[in-house]
């Protein structure tokens, strides 16, 4: 231990980590699929809160539009102590939302959707979530008064009408830029697909919410293959379960490296396991950098 400690130091001596951690001038990073993700456990025994998210479109999967809304929600969810473990994308067809839905819930605390509540007959989220639930759909005052906020009598047409239908039971969420809500029923919150509008309702129904306790990262930069990182790492996830150990392989200046991401929601066992890598690094000669938290 000692003299990988001391080998460490001359390692950290000799590099300028924030040189180490900033992209080269005229580098190109190519960032390819992780190697591996360990399992992830709450150190404290509390129950982890769990979301799944369903992408309704046939816009997407045709590819006339790229989604923006996975990312967005993976990395609020995170931030809020919800770990997102599954997305689906589905066309806008009622029995695919509704098999997606069914089997989704009870597996998760939550099921996010987003897409398929606008005014047009293509817009069937609403019905699919309420023939899930095997409930009505209802005109629902509420949401009828919030969009008076934005549209006039005559504004308010039919199929402008046709967003204020909710599934019987369920909860309005907020929309405060189109007035058109959201809602919530049970465990499934439906959202805009419109990436502004699905923000804003993600924040306007988070207080609601259950959360787990927020997921922390450090990365570090080692300048080696990730196959000759990849034994050590294997080692390190087995002696720290509770930790996530991705590895993320790069390539720049005609070389390749690799980062490495720690997560977990203890700060303790976070910081034993980044200790341990560094021990790793040590070990086996690589260069390194911390690359900062993500």
């Amino acid at each position: 231990m000692q003299r990988a400690a001391a080998r460490l130091s001359r390692l950290l001596s000799k590099k300028d980590p924030k040189k180490l951690a900033e992209p080269r001038q005229g580098a190109r990073l190519l960032h390819l699929r992780p190697f591996f993700i360990g399992a992830m456990t709450d150190q404290e025994g509390s129950p982890t809160v769990t979301a799944a998210l369903v992408v309704i479109g046939e816009e997407i999967l045709s590819g006339r539009t790229s989604d923006q809304n996975i990312a967005y929600v993976a990395a609020y969810l995170t931030r809020i102590g919800i770990a997102l473990r599954e997305v689906r994308v589905v066309a806008d067809i009622e029995a695919e939302i509704v098999a997606a839905v069914n089997e989704l819930r009870p597996r998760f605390t939550y099921v996010f959707t987003t897409g398929g509540i606008g005014p047009t007959h293509d817009d069937v989220t609403t019905d699919a979530i309420a023939k899930a639930f095997q409930v009505e759909v209802v005109v629902d005052a509420q949401g009828v008064a919030a969009m008076r906020k934005r549209f006039s009598g005559a504004e308010l047409t039919p199929a402008r009408l046709r967003m204020a239908r909710i599934p019987q039971g369920a909860q309005l969420i907020d929309n405060a830029i189109s007035r058109a809500p959201g809602f919530m029923l049970e465990n499934v919150i439906v959202m805009a697909g419109v990436p502004r509008i699905m923000q804003v309702m993600l924040d306007a129904v988070t207080p609601r919410l259950a959360k787990g306790r927020p997921m922390l990262a450090r990365s570090i930069r080692i300048d080696a293959p990730e196959g000759d990182a990849a034994p050590g790492l294997a080692e390190l996830q087995a002696a720290h379960p509770d930790v996530q150990i991705g590895s993320y392989p790069f390539f720049e200046n005609k070389r390749l490296g690799t980062y490495v991401v720690l997560r977990s929601t203890d700060e303790t066992k976070l910081a034993a396991a980044q200790n341990a890598l560094w021990i790793l690094i040590a070990r086996e000669g690589f260069a390194a950098a911390p690359a900062g938290d993500v």
